[in-house]
């Protein structure tokens, strides 16, 4: 097999993986860009229930999870999300604020993948669907890398740049092979699991939120010293909503995680002026008119709250109220890989030049996007980290000549 030359090899071909093609390839570098799937931004096209939450416009390096909270200070404050909205606009697509800063297309989340693949193809890049990495080697001049599938190929390249993701969603064929080659060349990385994933419960507790499964609410959800006010979803299979997928970031196996209910409502007062109206109404239908009425009866009957309200006083009223802005549930587990929109952890950040994404110790060799310990909060922040780490590399690959 014939050997081919190219400047930059960028394994993945998701946000980060693009992104960086663009840039490394912006001063005439010879870029490929490989992937096992059999379509680019694979990720990009479900994510935001296919609009893409491309953005969050408040991002910053607080909003992040890292054994080294600085490191994505310098990516993400170089290209920021003003810079990527500029692109979008400069390509005409239309977009919405959602809420809480996140941006989604109007349209589809393959209007974003249509724009990084269209810029790929304006800076020269080449594009490989349905290839597989066979084997990366150091050689004196940089790398050698096999590739097999359709784009099989034997080359040599002077950067390798790794943008394979984690281990989040594996029937869209993610895998554990960056954190693979990051082992290859003596880069540490640390431990990963699944995040931003509902969390799972014991068959005791199952048995009460099957009654509401379906049922949304406000919550302000907490787990050590983390704590998040968005909606919170009961399910079949335990809790979910953005406010347990954030949560279930910072949540490890053992510890409970405090629910506080409707966490901006005076309940006590709500309660009292109930009373006022009407001193007859029970309390599981009074409660039902503050919280949804499968929620309400549930907690009513799990608290013995009955009888008229009228009949209930200060001290009780306030009792009831303190217990729905705050209890505990114990989760056993989360639903994993399988439903996890990103993984935590990653190549850790120690061997990482922050401003460039090059591996310290392996020249040539750089690590963008998930595969790094960098982890985001839901709502448009890990495209974010993607865009502002691929820029990162790609830029500083074109400043060297690739």
């Amino acid at each position: 097999m014939a050997i081919q030359i190219f400047d930059t090899v960028i394994l993945g071909a998701g946000a980060a993986g693009m992104m960086c093609a663009i840039h490394a390839a912006s001063r005439g570098g010879r870029v490929l860009v490989v992937d096992h799937a059999r379509a680019p931004g694979e990720k990009i096209r479900i994510s935001g229930g296919g609009r893409c939450n491309f953005t969050n416009t408040g991002t910053s390096a607080r909003n992040f999870l890292s054994n080294n909270p600085h490191f994505a200070k310098s990516a993400l404050g170089r290209y920021t999300p003003q810079d990527f909205v500029a692109l979008v606009e400069k390509h005409g697509i239309a977009y919405h604020e959602k809420t809480l800063g996140q941006l989604f297309c109007d349209h589809s989340a393959k209007d974003i993948i249509a724009m990084l693949t269209g810029e790929m193809a304006r800076a020269g890049c080449e594009l490989r669907l349905s290839t597989t990495l066979e084997s990366l080697a150091r050689i004196d001049d940089g790398f050698a890398v096999m590739l097999g599938g359709e784009g099989a190929a034997n080359i040599r390249c002077r950067y390798v740049v790794v943008a394979s993701g984690g281990k989040s969603i594996p029937k869209m064929g993610a895998s554990g092979i960056g954190y693979q080659i990051a082992g290859q060349f003596g880069l540490a990385v640390t431990e990963t699991r699944p995040a931003l994933v509902p969390l799972t419960f014991g068959e005791d507790v199952l048995a009460s939120f099957r009654e509401l499964a379906g049922i949304a609410a406000e919550a302000r959800v907490s787990c050590g010293k983390a704590s998040f006010d968005e909606a919170l979803l009961f399910t079949h299979r335990g809790l979910s909503g953005p406010a347990i997928l954030q949560i279930s970031s910072y949540w490890r196996e053992t510890q409970p995680v405090r629910v506080a209910l409707l966490p901006g409502r005076d309940l006590f007062a709500a309660l009292r002026a109930s009373r006022q109206e009407n001193g007859r109404r029970s309390l599981p239908n009074a409660l039902g008119e503050i919280l949804p009425k499968r929620l309400a009866a549930f907690l009513a009957e799990s608290h013995g709250w009955t009888g008229p309200i009228g009949d209930a006083g200060d001290k009780r009223l306030a009792a009831i109220a303190a217990t729905i802005h705050g209890f505990d549930v114990h989760p056993i587990g989360s639903e994993g890989y399988r439903t996890a929109e990103v993984t935590l952890g990653g190549v850790d950040t120690d061997g990482l030049n922050s401003k460039t994404m090059a591996a310290r110790a392996v020249d040539g060799l750089y690590f963008i996007g998930e595969v790094v310990d960098v982890t985001g909060w839901l709502g448009g922040y890990n495209f974010q980290w993607a865009w502002s780490s691929g820029w990162a590399a790609g830029t500083a690959i074109a400043e060297r000549g690739g």
